[in-house]
């Protein structure tokens, strides 16, 4: 898997904030140290139990953080976004 770019990342960026586009179309968000090892513990079923039966997964946004509190943050706030909002956080607003 290859690691998309981290629009806004910070230069020292330790924590991250990731956008997942599950099987069913549907959108999950989390937060993680290692974008690449928690995506590989969604696929093997050992991430969040709603990824679970939810494959494939596609990373589709990551913004970097140097800061395990604002990555928190902004976590919460795009798991307040409505579905058109994140289709455009994403950048596939009118794409589907």
């Amino acid at each position: 898997m290859t690691e998309p770019p981290r629009p806004g990342a910070a230069p020292d960026a330790d924590h991250f904030v990731y956008v997942l586009r599950c099987g069913d179309g549907s959108f999950y968000t989390g937060y993680t140290t290692d974008v690449q090892r928690r995506v590989r513990e969604h696929e093997r079923g050992d991430g969040a139990k709603y990824t679970q039966g939810r494959g494939p997964l596609a990373v589709v946004h990551v913004e970097g953080f140097e800061s395990r509190s604002a990555a928190m943050r902004r976590e919460h706030e795009v798991k307040d976004l409505s579905r058109a909002e994140k289709e455009r956080l994403v950048g596939t607003a009118g794409t589907e």
